[in-house]
């Protein structure tokens, strides 16, 4: 893990993604602000979505509710954890900061 700050509010972001069973209420814009201070977001011309998180990147519609669907949450929590933001790690993090 880098070191970019994750907030409190991001940390909620990720819990509620690493939560079991998966929340159905994950706001999409709160996913957004996540991947905003975390990784790249860039905007593509077909509407869709390029989140580059380390060495990963994902193509994503833009969900068309506010909450994001079960798909998104799996392909994001892989995201996450390959880029050691599971939410252990981010604790971890946060502890050794306070330190």
């Amino acid at each position: 893990m880098d070191e970019r700050i994750v907030t409190a509010h991001h940390r909620d972001t990720i819990r509620q993604i690493f939560s079991h069973p998966s929340s159905g209420n994950i706001e999409w814009r709160n996913v957004h602000a996540l991947f905003d201070a975390l990784g790249v977001i860039e905007n593509e011309a077909n509407g869709k979505l390029t989140l580059t998180l380390c060495p990963e990147r994902e193509f994503l519609e833009i969900p068309r509710d506010k909450d994001i669907d079960q798909q998104m949450i799996v392909d994001l929590r892989r995201m996450l954890r390959d880029a050691g933001y599971a939410p252990e790690s981010v604790e971890a993090k946060k502890a050794s900061i306070n330190a």
